[in-house]
């Protein structure tokens, strides 16, 4: 049963994150646009999810593709304008589908007004609302701060004789959360969108909002204890523990604002991006618990390279049920900052099919991201192509983003794959052409109608949706786990392996669900799994 028309639809949902320059072209200028992602609609509706996310399409110069904001309530010309928003807006309601877009307040554009003023002086009256700082007596920034686009996170600006923060790109200065302007001015912001009409915000890495006030260094970190999930491990970010350039108590007093101001409309969403490759369900927890923050969160526990091992999986969840008991996590294995998890976790498509129904059983909600439910893998993109200033820097072992960002296809007997009449900012994958919905659709076993079922198995049983998670026990190949809500439990039992494997189930009266699945088995008392087979059983108590 879809819950979308009650207040607490967020919890348990199934959002359909869209990157709107690789969606869909309507003009030929190779890159997609709103109305191309109004023309898909019925398309995400037949998925079943229950809301959209779409990446930033506001006024932008687009160092960052948009995540380096100059206008926060217009619409970049390249994706259409505002009347192609509140179209879009107007037809995923009609269709039943929330719109969530997506807010960058940590930082904005340069060429922001409120930069530009910013940096003319030291007494105007923006003069606060970006991080400045003094040079060292040696002229040197203000401390160890490293950016994760690479190099210092300090960058000197001639005009004031200072240094601002940029944690991101040099043309990415930092806000400064400390000034209550600022802070009011985000807000209204946030207003704008609300009275539009959007259903919720994806709120740009969260925990970067507020730095400290005194400027500390940030301590090292040992060799043993750097860990890749947020930056590549040739990126020197991960040598230091971002106790003070991020993550600050402070930052509690603006969320709290901001969700007091979603409050006042009904059936708004906040989701937050937590990037921390030390703290991030910690941090998850503190952001989510209770009625005064975030409604949910993701970390990236399962966006990183690590295997997704039933050991994993159930350290992580281990370690999320004591960190965030009443909190509320929000689980996805791709985006578009990273390697789509086909290839990051080298599946097959039986396992990235399984992977899939494991998503929809955890306890939170699910995001995924445009292509998964085709079964997309990482694009190949020469340095010759490349766009994303990430992968320049620190090409050739991490060749950036562009891999997950290349271009949606959608009928294989068209130009460019049927995304643009144009030549499309990065290359199609050729790769991707043979996995086009056109193909797909209808057919019993393929990836997208497999995507479809297991949606609407998480819709079906609401144990899946909001239930809590018990009995959780993993081998080296098996994770399972059971799903509870009132009196309907479900029995989730998964072989993430390549290998045949056997598991006993809990006694009990279990029922196969109703959905015939791909890998789906019945349930026995003694279980023998094949590669990538999985049990969903029911029962009531």
């Amino acid at each position: 049963m879809n819950t979308l028309n009650t207040s607490d639809w967020w919890q348990g949902c199934v959002i359909y994150q869209i990157y709107p320059r690789s969606y869909q072209d309507t003009n030929g200028d190779g890159i997609g646009d709103l109305r191309g992602i109004t023309q898909r609609l019925p398309y995400i509706r037949d998925l079943g999810v229950d809301a959209i996310w779409i990446s930033p399409f506001f006024k932008s110069p687009m160092d960052d593709f948009g995540y380096d904001v100059s206008d926060y309530c217009d619409i970049d010309p390249m994706f259409g304008n505002m009347a192609d928003f509140d179209a879009l807006l107007a037809k995923a309601h009609e269709l039943g589908l929330k719109v969530m877009i997506d807010l960058v307040l940590s930082h904005s554009s340069e060429q922001h007004p409120w930069f530009v003023e910013s940096r003319t002086s030291r007494d105007n009256k923006k003069a606060d609302w970006y991080v400045w700082s003094d040079a060292q007596a040696d002229g040197t920034p203000p401390n160890n701060w490293l950016s994760i686009f690479g190099g210092s996170a300090w960058q000197w600006d001639a005009r004031r004789e200072q240094y601002y923060l940029h944690n991101f790109l040099a043309s990415q200065p930092d806000l400064n959360f400390h000034c209550d302007e600022v802070q009011n001015e985000l807000l209204d912001v946030t207003r704008y969108w609300l009275q539009k009409g959007v259903d919720g915000f994806r709120l740009d890495t969260i925990n970067f909002y507020v730095h400290d006030k005194q400027l500390r260094s940030n301590p090292p970190l040992s060799p043993k204890e750097r860990n890749s999930s947020i930056a590549p491990a040739v990126n020197p970010y991960n040598y230091q523990n971002h106790l003070y350039s991020k993550n600050q108590p402070e930052n509690m007093d603006f969320l709290r604002r901001l969700r007091s101001l979603l409050d006042e409309y009904e059936g708004r969403t906040l989701l937050g991006e937590i990037g921390d490759a030390q703290y991030g369900l910690e941090i998850l927890g503190q952001y989510t618990s209770g009625n005064e923050r975030a409604h949910m969160c993701y970390a990236f526990e399962f966006l990183e390279s690590r295997p997704m091992t039933p050991d994993w999986v159930q350290r992580t969840l281990t370690r999320l049920a004591e960190v965030a008991a009443d909190g509320w996590a929000c689980w996805a294995f791709s985006n578009h900052d990273v390697m789509r998890h086909k290839t990051r976790w080298n599946l097959s498509d039986a396992g990235a099919k399984t992977y899939a129904a494991l998503m929809m059983c955890l306890r939170g909600s699910a995001c995924i991201y445009q292509g998964e439910e085709l079964g997309f893998g990482e694009a190949e993109v020469t340095f010759d192509a490349l766009q994303d200033p990430y992968g320049k820097e620190f090409w050739p072992k991490f060749k950036g983003r562009d891999g997950c960002r290349t271009p949606m296809v959608w009928e294989a007997n068209q130009v460019q794959g049927g995304f643009t009449s144009g030549k499309p900012w990065l290359p199609i994958s050729r790769s991707h052409m043979a996995r086009v919905p056109a193909m797909q659709k209808g057919v019993v076993g393929s990836m997208l109608t497999h995507y479809q079922q297991v949606i609407a198995m998480r819709h079906t049983y609401q144990a899946l949706a909001k239930g809590s998670l018990i009995n959780m026990q993993a081998t080296k190949q098996v994770l399972s786990f059971e799903r509870q809500l009132d009196d309907e439990i479900l029995y989730c039992c998964f072989n993430l392996s390549p290998e045949v494997a056997s598991v006993a189930m809990p006694g009990g009266d279990w029922h196969r669900i109703d959905e015939r699945l791909p890998g789906l088995v019945e349930p026995s008392e003694q279980l023998t799994l094949a590669a990538w087979q999985y049990v969903i059983a029911v029962k009531n108590l």
